[in-house]
């Protein structure tokens, strides 16, 4: 089965400048540990087998010619690797030099890529050598190769992915030629480069690949040339890095001596999810932009055996203190001025939220307070409503009470009890019989009164059911997961925990003491009697599996639509 991710490296071997043969060999050493380690995809940087700092070498035929014998050679080794390898040497075409990529795949060239964007600023005067390849357009033929060669192709090199090429400074200009490639279909972006370090140089750098491959929706892998480079005008530190999507997910260590490499898995499903999503990117394709070639297609693939993808285990949740504290205030904010704007809109100035004193409802409470500051409206017009039932514990009876009067909101108790058991009379069940009817009838009786308060108070009603119980379908229809604004609908349950937590920093200690007693108070609807000690019995984690668990599947599937066998 097709796994949805691909194992790919750019890879910076030590070089020798001029030394074709060494550098060669050095690349095929280095195919052969990433053939060891499942890599697909290996990119090796820009003028790789003759060097990126030949300077006037580049004019001398003899060092063109070996670079194209060393391809040769280098392609009759490799012939029996399941392996897309793309390498960087000069080029001449007819009576001009270009800089291009090679992409072999089992001993063939599948096709070369001359570089666009010839820099000739600053340190950098490649004009001296090399053409620009924007116009090529013609077939290569050396010995055994026979290839085309050309800026407009594209590499179906998986089920699911197409490799496009582009070279160093083809990404530091204002329309990389990357991004029409991925308009065409490309989602595997390859740099071969060769970018000399300068202070703060890296750090711009990488942003730079994190953004194309957010903007195209696609993997970026960038292969830089390392530090057997002459050194008499620049140092380059042979900085690898794969990013996807706008994250980086791997990057070499720089200044290696001896070579370095960045290896990763990139998730082609998601991506293809992502531009599918995306109504926007199809869009942006130009009637007149260029018509690609589509090479020879070959097949690599990563079986999940050898996927070593590590994942967020909570993906909602930021792993990084000051991230999460930055995320946790941001959706607070959200939430609370989209009450604020909803209350706005219809002309009303109050609130109602049940407080059952368990996290989702404390949220709907701490955000209704944050609205009501918003809006220099009093906390007297939140009127929170708590409902003791079968199911309801003095422990979080207290915090419910405990809570509201913190925040100075109007309060109303109504227990439904009575209501429940009359409602249970009138339809013929046994009260003593505790089944799903038995839950639903609190649930829908609490419903109804919150939703009758609201027409009498001229408020809103405001919900508290969380994203994991919407999706899961653990509420009750016609319940808890209707109201007139639900503020928490697109919040998962492992989130809600840490927004309360991250409130609580932030709230007087009193008030602080109350929702940490709410947090570590067990997630339960409270429908059922407590236990013989007064404590709650019917815990939702005990019927539905832990929240973390829920919560990973629905990030995948909710935000790049993923199967089961794909996340799992």
């Amino acid at each position: 089965m097709n796994s949805g991710f691909l194992k790919v490296c750019a890879a910076s071997p030590r070089v020798t400048v001029g030394g074709v043969q060494q550098n060669s060999e050095n690349a095929l050493r280095e195919i052969q540990v990433a053939a060891e380690k499942n890599v697909k995809v290996l990119v090796f940087p820009e003028l790789h087998l003759s060097g990126y700092t030949c300077g006037d070498l580049f004019l001398q035929k003899a060092l063109t010619d070996a670079c194209l014998q060393a391809l040769e050679t280098l392609c009759e080794k490799t012939a029996k690797f399941d392996m897309v390898i793309c390498i960087g040497l000069p080029l001449r075409v007819n009576t001009r030099l270009y800089n291009c990529a090679a992409v072999l795949y089992k001993g063939k060239v599948l096709g070369f890529v001359p570089k666009t964007y010839i820099p000739n600023y600053g340190e950098y005067y490649e004009k001296r050598w090399f053409a620009s390849g924007k116009t090529l357009n013609t077939q290569i033929r050396f010995g055994r190769i026979d290839a085309p060669c050309s800026t407009s192709l594209l590499f179906p090199i998986a089920e699911n992915g197409v490799l496009g090429v582009e070279i160093c400074e083809d990404l530091w200009v204002p329309n990389p030629p990357s991004t029409d490639l991925a308009l065409a279909g490309a989602n595997i972006l390859v740099n071969l480069s060769a970018s000399n370090e300068a202070v703060t140089k890296n750090e711009y750098r990488k942003n730079m690949i994190a953004a194309q491959s957010a903007k195209c929706f696609c993997s970026y892998i960038y292969a830089s040339a390392g530090v057997g480079e002459s050194s008499t005008d620049l140092v380059f530190s042979g900085a690898c890095t794969v990013a996807e999507n706008g994250a980086i997910l791997a990057e070499g260590e720089r200044f290696a001596f001896d070579g370095t490499r960045a290896i990763a898995d990139i998730d082609l499903d998601k991506l293809n999810a992502e531009r599918i999503r995306n109504g926007s990117f199809a869009d942006n394709a130009r009637a007149d932009s260029l018509k690609y070639a589509i090479c020879e297609a070959v097949n690599v693939s990563t079986d999940f055996s050898e996927v070593t993808r590590t994942f967020q285990p909570q993906p909602f949740v930021p792993s990084d203190t000051a991230e999460k504290d930055a995320r946790c205030r941001e959706i607070l904010a959200i939430q609370s001025h989209g009450l604020a704007k909803r209350l706005t809109h219809t002309g009303l100035k109050k609130a109602v939220v049940g407080i059952s004193g368990g996290l989702d409802s404390t949220l709907a409470l701490l955000v209704s307070v944050r609205a009501m500051q918003i809006l220099q409206l009093p906390s007297e017009n939140i009127l929170c409503v708590t409902m003791p039932g079968f199911g309801t514990t003095d422990r979080t009876y207290q915090n419910a009470v405990s809570l509201i009067k913190s925040f100075g909101a109007s309060f109303l108790e109504i227990p439904i009890k009575d209501a429940a058991l009359q409602h249970m009379q009138d339809i013929g069940h046994d009260p003593d019989l505790h089944d799903i009817t038995y839950e639903n009838t609190q649930a829908r009786e609490r419903t109804q009164i919150l939703m009758d308060l609201a027409n009498k108070h001229g408020g809103i009603l405001v919900g508290t059911g969380d994203l994991s119980e919407l999706a899961l379908g653990w509420c009750t229809y016609n319940a808890d997961h209707m109201s007139m604004y639900g503020v928490n609908a697109g919040v998962p349950k492992t989130l809600v925990r840490h927004l309360v937590e991250n409130e609580a920093e932030h709230l007087p200690e009193t008030i602080a003491a109350i929702l940490q007693d709410v947090l570590a108070t067990p997630v339960s609807p409270e429908l059922l009697p407590p236990d013989e000690n007064g404590k709650i019995q019917q815990k939702t984690e005990d019927t539905l599996g832990p929240y973390e668990v829920h919560d990973f599947y629905l990030y995948h599937f909710l935000r790049f639509g993923a199967c089961v066998a794909v996340v799992y």
